[in-house]
């Protein structure tokens, strides 16, 4: 069917006219595509994202207080370098030693001194060598130390970014006749077929590399075989178009390509949008293998509705189905073996195409090739309805679940936070949800995303359990109206208040092929953050260059904003303190305004939690200058 015939029924035209506004340009995973094509997509709708999110960094024109720093004939920034460098070698020292937490506490402490100082990073050689070496240091401690677990999913690289790209010799033409066999005998409801492209890559599938890629993604496929099978069936189209999925993803509903496409099907934002995949700050539902693969099969179903074929359907799927009808315009030709003859597709969609059928081939009879798989077996689960926002870590805890296999479950999670969705549907391991339900109903709904729930073990006292969450004792004790000293039973469930994370500092090395929106969609921050916070005036970044990420949070409210509230607070504190109208082991604050509960616990050496406990007034609402608060010391 050709793009005249296309146009001629009402449904269709309106389809088309969405492809010639630009809202499908780029299809599954290529950023190619996006690099040939003279018509511009439009922006996606911005994610539901915080307001701190948002905010912009506002560097002064001129270090706005140097005198903090240190008085004397030494300029500012020779001192600011200095105590930066020596923060940042007593962090390593320690983290070398494995004494992570306390390292977190200087390498924070480093990057606090340089935000609050009010230089730009790049105002000297010296400072931003260091910020440099502190992001990648704390990068590599993230790893090591798996702290901060609160932060997004930043997803995994996709395989078809590597596989689209590679350039092969030619293939073994003893595999031909094998596969040509192998079509006679087997079932398959597309088009296969072998010729030089496709021996190529069943050639690489026979290498120990190659093969390994292939055993992964069709033992993964186990999982989600059933699933996807009959959802292509239900939307009417092929069922081995489950193997553009192996292509993508290898069946990983985290993949992300380096264009930003995410999950089993490799979605981009606004194709996602298109087809009704859910995006916010909380969920991407790209990743959510059942509605991605109604989604990617509805996708395939309209494509084929436009071109008749399903060779073409693909070469659409990956660069977009302007580029196909532009290749066809071009050339004359309807054929995906044309256009990639005379290489009117770009190069990844060339290749593209024939990865699909060379994985088809290979999957269809494994031994053939010398592929053994022994594929995983469908993950069966509860689902539940909370009805408000929950910590996974929680969940985990009040179900008796391992937090890996809820984040497994639940993959289109961007956070370890579910949305504030009613009718959110979160998934538990089988049998679990009797024990989660009776279990959550212990501790209040408010506290959902950021208590924990904790089983005591025989012989744990409450001081292990706090040294454990890094909370005081008695914050535990107010969170379960225990008495001092109270006997705690093996098993006995305990409401845990924890500190809120903090944000996290990334450095991020620029590939071949990366884009600001790529990078931008991994890491689930905007592009003008990224331009921000690296001071990048165009619309690229050259490859080899090193990115500065906030995950969590801009540094303007997390870092600087905090530093400068703690010090307000801790001025109020000895104001207080001084003034010795508190009785012994119980202060009072008066607070001002511009404090947060949070910089007043840092000023104190208490927690968010424990201010809370101990200040029942306080109940959901935000802290108020004129409010007089009770802590306990």
């Amino acid at each position: 069917m050709n793009a005249k015939t296309y146009l001629e029924t009402p449904r269709r035209r309106t389809f088309w006219l969405a492809l010639a506004a630009g809202a499908l340009l780029v299809a599954g995973c290529d950023d190619s595509a996006k690099q040939q094509t003279k018509v511009r997509a439009p922006a996606a709708a911005p994610a539901a994202v915080p307001q701190f999110v948002r905010e912009p960094l506002p560097f002064p024109a001129q270090p706005a207080n140097l005198t903090a720093l240190e008085p004397g004939p030494r300029p500012a920034i020779d001192v600011l370098v200095e105590r930066v460098r020596k923060s940042f070698e007593a962090g390593q020292k320690k983290y070398k030693a494995g004494e992570f937490d306390k390292a977190r506490v200087d390498f924070d402490h480093a990057v606090d001194l340089i935000l609050t100082s009010g230089f730009k990073v790049d105002v000297d050689p010296r400072l931003n060598d260091l910020f440099d070496q502190i992001g990648e240091t704390l990068h590599s401690y993230e790893v090591n130390a798996q702290a901060n677990s609160e932060d997004e999913d930043t997803g995994t690289p996709a395989p078809i970014d590597e596989l689209a790209d590679m350039t092969l010799p030619p293939g073994d033409p003893r595999l031909a006749s094998k596969a040509e066999e192998e079509l006679i005998k087997v079932r398959h409801d597309l088009p296969l077929t072998v010729n030089a492209s496709v021996l190529q890559y069943l050639s690489y599938f026979t290498t120990t590399r190659g093969r390994a890629t292939v055993e992964h993604g069709l033992e993964r496929a186990g999982r989600y075989n059933t699933m996807i099978r009959r959802v292509l069936r239900e939307e009417g189209v092929p069922q081995d178009l489950i193997y553009l999925a192996q292509a993508e993803s290898a069946f990983l509903p985290t993949a992300v390509s380096r264009a930003g496409a995410r999950g089993i099907w490799q979605f981009m934002p606004f194709r996602g949008q298109e087809y009704d995949l859910d995006r916010t700050y909380w969920v991407d539902e790209r990743s959510d293998p059942e509605k991605a693969t109604r989604a990617a099969a509805r996708h395939m179903r309209d494509l084929y509705d436009m071109f008749g074929d399903w060779f073409l359907v693909m070469a659409a799927y990956n660069s977009g189905p302007m580029n196909v009808v532009k290749a066809i315009e071009r050339t004359g030709y309807a054929d995906f073996w044309q256009l990639q003859k005379l290489h009117a597709l770009p190069k990844q969609t060339q290749n593209y195409v024939p990865i699909i059928i060379a994985l088809a081939l290979v999957a269809k009879d494994p031994s053939l090739y010398g592929v053994h798989v022994q594929a995983e077996k469908p993950v069966l689960a509860d689902t539940v309805r909370p009805g408000h926002p929950i910590s996974l870590h929680l969940a985990a805890d009040a179900s008796g679940a391992d937090l890996d296999d809820l984040r497994m479950l639940n993959p289109e999670l961007l956070r370890n936070i579910t949305p504030n969705d009613s009718s959110f549907e979160l998934k538990l391991p089988a049998g679990l949800a009797p024990k989660f339900q009776e279990n959550i109903q212990r501790m209040p709904t408010d506290k959902w995303t950021s208590w924990r729930l904790h089983a005591v073990e025989s012989g744990e006292t409450l001081s292990d359990v706090a040294r454990r969450y890094h909370v005081t004792v008695l914050a535990i004790q107010n969170a379960n109206h225990l008495e001092p000293r109270a006997a705690l039973p093996a098993g006995f469930l305990l409401n845990v208040p924890t500190p809120p994370p903090a944000v996290r500092l990334l450095s991020y090395r620029v590939k071949r092929g990366d884009t600001l929106e790529g990078i931008a969609e991994r890491y689930d921050v905007t592009v003008a953050q990224l331009k921000r916070w690296n001071n990048i005036r165009g619309a690229s970044v050259a490859r080899g260059a090193r990115l500065r990420i906030y995950a969590g949070g801009d540094p303007v409210t997390s870092s600087r904003g905090k530093a400068k509230s703690a010090q307000a607070a801790s001025n109020a504190a000895v104001e207080n303190v001084s003034a010795g109208n508190a009785p012994k082991g119980v202060l009072q604050h008066h607070v001002k305004p511009g404090e947060t509960l949070y910089s007043i616990a840092r000023a104190y050496r208490t927690t968010v939690s424990a201010l809370r406990a101990s200040n029942p007034f306080l109940g959901d609402r935000q802290l108020e200058a004129g409010d007089v608060l009770t802590i306990q010391r």
